[in-house]
């Protein structure tokens, strides 16, 4: 498993942030399944239930934080993904990861990135997940089809990354990740 690069944070485009030294991050995996559909890769992602306390109705990847039971972060990406979206095990390739990750909530996610090799019947966890749909993974990986945006948050002026596709406004950390991963591919 290849794991290239250095860690990327939602603090990237906001350089006078001051983290404070003593914070402790908490270890968290998130799927990138790539599926082939009708001769293109597609990536898998989902929107948040909207009924959900921390970030309801955003654009995310299957997963989440890493439980005692969990070898690392990829069982825990693993994991979350067959909770999540239904998706097996056994039918993903883990072809590597991207650098973690470091939120704005302190955690540092891991992105697993992954082909599925077969069709699974898609069943998302209701409490936790409103819809499950793809992207082509071109779009994502563009860098052009990133655009720079912000908004008061705590006081703040921050700064962020979308990449918006169709009805779909996928900014914030998984905006964040993608772009890691496209700035990989340039």
């Amino acid at each position: 498993m290849a794991q290239t690069g250095v860690t990327s944070s939602d603090f990237d485009l906001n350089k006078e942030t001051v983290l404070p030294a003593n914070r402790t991050l908490r270890p968290a995996g998130v799927l990138a399944p790539i599926i082939e559909h009708n001769g293109r890769f597609e990536l898998i992602l989902t929107k948040r239930s909207s009924a959900l306390k921390h970030h309801p109705g955003q654009i995310s990847f299957p997963g989440g934080k890493q439980d005692g039971d969990d070898a690392d972060v990829v069982a825990a990406a693993l994991r979350e993904a067959r909770e999540e979206i239904g998706l097996p095990s056994h039918l993903v390739e883990v072809l590597g990861t991207l650098p973690a990750h470091e939120t704005v909530t302190n955690f540092l996610v891991t992105p697993v990135i992954a082909f599925v090799k077969e069709k699974f019947k898609i069943v998302a966890e209701p409490g936790e997940v409103e819809e499950v749909f793809t992207v082509p993974l071109d779009h994502v990986l563009d860098a052009a089809n990133y655009v720079v945006q912000s908004r008061r948050w705590q006081g703040q002026r921050r700064y962020y990354y979308t990449v918006p596709y169709g009805p779909y406004y996928i900014w914030g950390a998984t905006a964040r990740m993608l772009r890691a991963w496209t700035e990989r591919m340039m």
